[in-house]
């Protein structure tokens, strides 16, 4: 439950808190806080490298585990500069050798290769499975090995690291050689021994837990190397691993793609490859017959073209780099970097306590003051000798220590790993695959989310539903005699010559066509009207090609009868565009027409097709001389194809419905405080009707500016008056926003508007274009389906079914990580402040500390590691979306978890601190034997305390929701960990007296030490009708711990 007031603490702050009045901001002016990143995406290393330095670590191989190995990254940077250095002087040697012998490699020899390869370059490889196997035998798998995983012996050795721990084995080690001196064997190795198992135990379950972790981003690694790539075989286009490529794989490249091999182009359109991935250069090379060499691991930048492998996996540049450099998970969060920055200011009173307790207790212990629990005085000057003296020291170091063993919270930083391992193994079942752990969290705190239309909104499942031919509608489309025979001969050529897709039979004898969603309509539309696709491609020649590009929005060819001398120019793409740069149009009696008086009813039939969410094509022609096309190879390949006087052929609209839920999910994300914005490059009606349809935008909406805009209206704006444009769009939070782009350029203009405004920005793209967009957002979301490998790259995370409501689900999962680790904070910091309050207050009024080392270590174990499993993998919730976005630098101890943590720690550090001191006379035992009845004292405050925290882990499943039960039952990890404890605590009280120095309990002292637990129930739902003040109470504390990272950061 939450009061009017909280409703302030969801607020964001991304720009920091307003300053203090008074002049109280000036030392916030002057301290820079280390540990306040907003964001780690593409951060500096001496950013990175401060906070480290400025960090309180015992542990800093577990610390530092999964966050970016600095020292390491810099000697792979190195290694591959060497690489891309030795890859330039193979290319150079080879091109000179081939210069020398005054030999190119043409068509001619690329079929003699592929024939040597025993395959087609034009249909690929025929074969079967025994096939595949003989190639990869002979020539080796598209697989280069990779660095294994470390084992759990390394985990467990880490986990040894720990200095505190160190420190508790040595003690132990010198307390049970004294013990055994002293003692003897039997009795004598009890203390030590204890100690030494309970130190092991949180060793061995922290190495396990990290070990399980690290099994679950190997797994994710994986996924996110296994590339799908198309390959022609036995003529069929189909989809494969890239770890199944072979040498003599036919491969089709587009724009987005990577290389997936080493290998030869044997056709090439205007193909241009980025090499900046081997060379470090940024130079985009073209590569046709004359230069067709292509290197694995590169990215195609423009044009289109097939390439024959001749080189796979250890064979190839890709292979040797990949294979030298091992992959590194590390990566820190803005999350991770903040609680490291809680854990030091934890830490820092944590020691202050530890040796004021050090303190306290040595100088009772020599002044005489401390007592055993029969009463007798344990150092007498004169008379105690030198082994009982060192090991009264010894159990005051180890006492000391371990205070700050579970002051420290070490695994705090390490359960942001938890919950994003976690949450990433979660999210691939909801369709996401996480490149980069930070965007995880960062989703949590998304403002706005700029939205493609077509596969995001929209099912990308197209169908042509309209057809114009001149100014008739052919209803129904596929209708092909309504259509002369001239026409359907040019639109035959048109559509199956100018396609980057294909039509072919598939095993079974069915007609199957391949392609992006758009060429697939347009060819199927083509099937349906009688178009024979390879009898058409077969009956002329493919001179030219101007590929697709979101650029200029059509695409185009120029073809040669094999039998005329004239050549067809086709040109097809949005109808807008074609048709402004139609003369003519041929009518459906297969007459040329001039287009001048029609022009305004095309362009009607355009806008309503359009109005009805259809995206609308348009294919065109131009008949053009054959002597006036260049015949000389450079000029051809240099030759800009004509696209004025074109006469239209057709106009089409095809349909893509809106995702069922989408509406629903635009819904939820409005509700939670999230934006949600379409970009695309659509017809601006088209974009307005799917945006209805969509609930983008409301049917009462405004139109226009500033609500729907052009990219060029955009684009043209002054830098002001664009961030002004954004801000007024997102002042209106109740009216749904719509920005329509034409240009992969305004949407990273757009994203820089937003984000100067202290928005937070979530981006979906699949294009090569959308890659600086994707890299600028705080959360780049690339398609799994229609996304290119450049698109991915550059992406954050993968929405694997390209579906709008897969990017809510990690909203929710963004917002889950935030609120779980706020969890698990909330939990650890009560039992942090009752044990050492407790420990502190015993310590100075009696000498004496009721809760020991193997006890503290105990409780440890369950705040930490066990505490981290239980509370940092909860699931989302409907609830999380209630709320606001969260403010990345909000304040991470918020004010509801104040009240809650300090209602149960007062709660407790009372009660116990009663127990401790006047125990004897509640639990009736002033008559029993002093020692016996002390030991049952600090039992039962044992026990209640772990109880305490047992009970408590349930009411910090809800810090802000009156029932902390829901949903308990479907959480089996949880149920399974709060069972664990409890049992274990039942046998270390039952069965391991000697080792805890505990004593069994009675029924009624269990009773009571229940009902001291399961009170904690009742008063934290009353601790939430106490209401909250808007100001955060974490700046009390921020100047006394700005002071001290200050003095840190001036020492080192």
């Amino acid at each position: 439950m939450t009061t009017g007031d909280e409703d302030e603490i969801h607020h964001d702050i991304e720009r920091g808190a307003p300053p203090e009045e008074g002049g109280g901001s000036t030392l916030a002016e002057e301290f820079s806080d280390p540990f306040d990143i907003g964001n780690t995406k593409n951060a500096s290393h001496n950013l990175l490298k401060r906070w480290r330095q400025a960090a309180l670590v015992l542990n800093a191989s577990r610390r530092f585990r999964y966050t970016l190995d600095l020292k390491r990254d810099e000697e792979q940077e190195m290694r591959r500069r060497m690489i891309r250095a030795h890859a330039q002087v193979i290319r150079a040697a080879l091109l000179f050798k081939l210069a020398g012998q005054r030999a190119t490699v043409s068509g001619t020899t690329v079929k003699g290769i592929s024939g040597m390869l025993r395959t087609d370059a034009e249909t690929g490889i025929t074969g079967d499975d025994d096939e595949f196997a003989q190639r990869r035998d002979a020539f080796g798998s598209n697989t280069y090995p990779v660095k294994k995983g470390r084992t759990f012996w390394m985990f467990l050795w880490d986990a040894w690291q720990d200095t505190t721990l160190i420190i508790l084995i040595v003690a132990a080690i010198a307390s049970l050689a004294l013990g055994i001196k002293t003692e003897g064997i039997e009795e004598g190795w009890y203390d030590g021994g204890s100690i030494t198992f309970a130190v092991l135990l949180v060793i061995i379950v922290t190495a396990t837990s990290d070990y399980r972790q690290s099994l679950q981003f190997q797994n994710l690694n994986e996924e996110k190397r296994n590339i799908q790539v198309e390959v022609i075989r036995g003529g069929r286009r189909e989809k494969v691993s890239i770890y199944d490529i072979v040498v003599g794989d036919v491969i089709p490249l587009k724009i987005g793609d990577q290389v997936p091999a080493d290998g030869l182009v044997t056709t090439s359109h205007s193909l241009a490859i980025d090499e900046s991935s081997m060379t470090g250069e940024s130079k985009i090379l073209h590569k046709d017959q004359k230069t067709p060499f292509l290197m694995s691991g590169c990215k195609v930048v423009d044009g289109a073209g097939t390439m024959l492998v001749t080189g796979v996996g250890i064979n190839t540049e890709w292979g040797l780099l990949m294979t030298s450099i091992s992959e590194d998970n590390g990566e820190e969060t803005p999350l991770q970097v903040r609680l490291n920055g809680v854990t030091t200011f934890i830490g820092i009173v944590g020691l202050t306590v530890a040796f004021s307790v050090l303190v306290i207790l040595l100088t009772r212990y020599f002044t005489g003051n401390s007592k055993d629990p029969d009463g007798t005085i344990q150092f007498v000057r004169g008379k105690t000798s030198l082994g009982h003296t060192i090991d009264g020291v010894i159990h005051i170091i180890t006492a000391a220590v371990t205070i700050v063993v579970v002051a420290v919270p070490e695994g705090l930083p390490l359960a942001v790993t938890l919950t994003l391992a976690y949450s990433m193994k979660k999210m691939m079942a909801d369709k996401a695959l996480v490149r980069r752990l930070s965007a995880c969290e960062t989703m949590g705190s998304a403002t706005t989310i700029c939205s493609d239309k077509t596969g995001t909104l929209t099912l990308n499942q197209m169908t042509v539903v309209e057809a114009y031919v001149g100014t008739r509608k052919i209803d129904p489309p596929e209708d092909s005699s309504q259509l002369p025979a001239s026409v359907s001969s040019l639109l035959d050529e048109g559509l199956a010559q100018n396609t980057s897709g294909s039509v072919f039979l598939s095993k079974d004898g069915k007609v199957e066509v391949s392609g992006s969603p758009t060429e697939k309509a347009i060819l199927q539309w083509g099937v349906k009207l009688g178009m024979k696709f390879d009898n058409v491609k077969s009956e002329s020649i493919v001179l030219h090609v101007s590929p697709f590009n979101s650029t200029k929005k059509r695409g185009g060819v120029a073809v040669r009868g094999r039998a005329g001398s004239q050549v067809h120019v086709h040109w097809k793409g949005a109808a807008e565009i074609i048709l402004a740069s139609c003369s003519q149009y041929i009518d459906v009696n297969g007459s040329l027409q001039s287009i001048d008086n029609d022009v305004d009813f095309l362009k009607d039939a355009i806008n309503a097709m359009a109005e009805k969410s259809l995206r609308c094509v348009a294919v065109a022609y131009k008949t053009f001389e054959a002597d006036m096309v260049p015949t000389d190879p450079e000029q051809l390949s240099q030759w800009t194809l004509p696209e004025d006087d074109l006469v239209l052929l057709a106009i089409v609209g095809i349909k893509d419905p809106c995702r069922p839920g989408v509406r629903e999910a635009v819904e939820l994300c409005t509700h939670a405080g999230v934006k949600v914005r379409m970009v695309t490059g659509d017809n601006i009606q088209t974009a307005k009707a799917i945006a209805l349809e969509c609930g983008i935008l409301s049917s009462n909406a405004e139109t226009g500016e500033p609500y729907v805009m052009e990219g060029k209206r955009f684009r043209e704006l002054p830098e002001k008056d664009r961030e002004e444009a954004a801000k007024l769009l997102l002042a209106c939070f109740y009216r749904e926003d719509l920005s329509i782009l034409s240009s992969p350029n305004d949407k990273l203009l757009l994203v820089q508007a937003l984000r100067k405004q202290g928005e937070v920005v979530a981006v979906t793209g699949d294009g090569t274009n959308d890659a600086p967009a994707l890299n600028e957002a705080d959360i780049g979301l690339s398609m799994g389906i229609q996304g290119t490998e450049v698109a991915k790259e550059s992406s954050d995370i993968i929405i694997l079914d390209d579906n709008f409501a897969s990017v809510v689900k990690v909203v929710r999962w963004g917002r889950s990580v935030y609120a779980n680790i706020q969890k698990f904070i909330q939990f650890q910091l009560t039992v942090n402040a009752a044990a050492l309050t407790i420990n502190v207050v015993a310590a100075i009024s009696s000498g004496d500390v009721p809760l020991n080392t193997v006890q503290l270590l105990w409780v440890n174990l369950i705040m930490d590691t066990l505490g981290a499993l239980a509370l940092a993998t909860e699931p989302p919730t409907d609830h999380l979306m209630d709320r606001s976005p969260v403010g990345r630098r909000e304040s991470l101890v918020t004010n509801i978890m104040w009240r809650n943590l300090l209602v149960q720690a007062i709660y407790q550090i009372a009660v116990l601190l009663v127990l401790n001191f006047e125990g004897l006379s509640l639990l009736k035992l002033k008559n029993d034997n002093t020692q016996h009845a002390n030991m049952v004292k600090n039992t039962v405050v044992f026990n209640a305390f772990v109880l305490c925290q047992i009970f408590n882990e349930f009411n910090a499943r809800k810090p802000d929701e009156l029932n902390v039960f829901t949903g308990v039952t479907k959480n089996h990890l949880f149920t399974g960990i709060v069972g664990s404890t409890l049992i274990l605590q039942i046998i270390i009280i039952n069965f391991l007296e000697k080792f805890t120095s505990t004593v069994k309990l009675s029924f009624q002292q269990w009773l009571i030490c229940f009902l001291v637990g399961i009170i904690s129930w009742p008063l934290a739902v009353a601790g939430k009708f106490i209401p909250v003040p808007k100001t955060p109470l974490g700046k009390v504390f921020v100047k006394p711990y700005q002071r001290c990272i200050a003095a840190r950061e001036a020492r080192t």
